[in-house]
């Protein structure tokens, strides 16, 4: 009994190392796990603007591997326009009144609108800044009216389920006044629907994935410039973000799978008898602030 008795204290020092280092081993492993499964820092991905599509990065893709872009672009003298301050004033004077007069409009015509005019705009669109000029848009123009019908039948029934179901009463609540419903006509009667997809990643030459960053500010951008070039061609269109239907409008306009859908723009002239809700716009000084 004493020599068990003087014994405990080494037994129990036994078991406190082996306890050590069974932990110190376990924690060992789940950091390797954990630094094998984090992927590399994507500073260009904005948290805000995430929507649930964007593909992980994967081991294919090193930090590191190069991106197929050209090691040296060649830079060219640049001289942009100079007006006089006069000039300036006007001209953006005269912009902001045309682009005020941009509104939301549910109720398109049917009449024709000239092909090259819908060219002219997208090329105006393309011109739009993107993440290491990785121009991750492409623009779906849909004239077919079968497929303009097929669009409108799958948009129809999801927003029907959006409104009754997923959007919740304060959104219902808060679209009333604009008068707004899953019945979307213009789908059908518009002469041209865009649809705008983000890229979310490229391809490389050997077929492995290309870094598109800031996939989504970039697109977004470049969808208020192609409004902006809209207004300017006396065309009138309604962003719409056609809800839990990106897959399936993927699908049916057999778009790849790194494209996701970010806006649809119908795109046509009023119709005579439409109308727009009557909204005010918010003051420059509630809008700007001068530090």
């Amino acid at each position: 009994m004493a020599l068990f008795s003087s014994l405990t204290p080494v037994f129990i020092a036994i078991i406190c190392i082996l306890i050590g280092v069974i932990m110190k081993k376990t924690n060992g492993e789940k950091e390797k796990r954990d630094t094998k499964s984090k992927h590399p820092s994507r500073p260009w991905v904005d948290e805000d603007l995430k929507d649930g599509t964007d593909h992980p990065l994967e081991e294919e893709e090193g930090e590191e591997e190069w991106q197929g872009f050209e090691e040296n672009v060649a830079h060219v003298p640049f001289t942009g326009e100079r007006y006089s301050e006069a000039e300036m004033i006007k001209r953006s004077q005269t912009f902001y009144e045309l682009l005020n007069k941009r509104r939301s409009v549910r109720f398109l015509s049917d009449e024709p609108v000239p092909r090259e005019v819908i060219n002219n705009v997208i090329r105006t669109a393309g011109t739009s800044p993107s993440g290491a000029h990785t121009e991750p848009w492409t623009f779906v123009v849909v004239q077919d009216p079968y497929l303009k019908h097929k669009i409108r039948e799958i948009v129809e029934e999801e927003e029907e389920i959006n409104y009754k179901k997923r959007m919740g009463d304060r959104w219902v609540n808060d679209l009333k006044r604009l008068r707004t419903n899953w019945i979307k006509e213009y789908l059908d009667t518009a002469p041209y629907l865009i649809l705008i997809f983000k890229q979310v990643y490229g391809r490389l030459p050997n077929g492995k994935k290309k870094t598109h960053y800031y996939n989504e500010i970039s697109v977004s951008i470049a969808c208020g410039i192609l409004l902006a070039a809209l207004q300017n061609a006396g065309l009138y269109t309604v962003t719409s973000t056609p809800l839990n239907c990106g897959p399936q409008l993927r699908v049916l306009l057999q778009r790849p799978a790194n494209e996701k859908l970010l806006l649809l723009l119908p795109v046509g002239y009023p119709k005579k008898d439409a109308t727009v809700p009557a909204l005010t716009r918010k003051a420059l000084e509630d809008i700007m602030v001068v530090m």
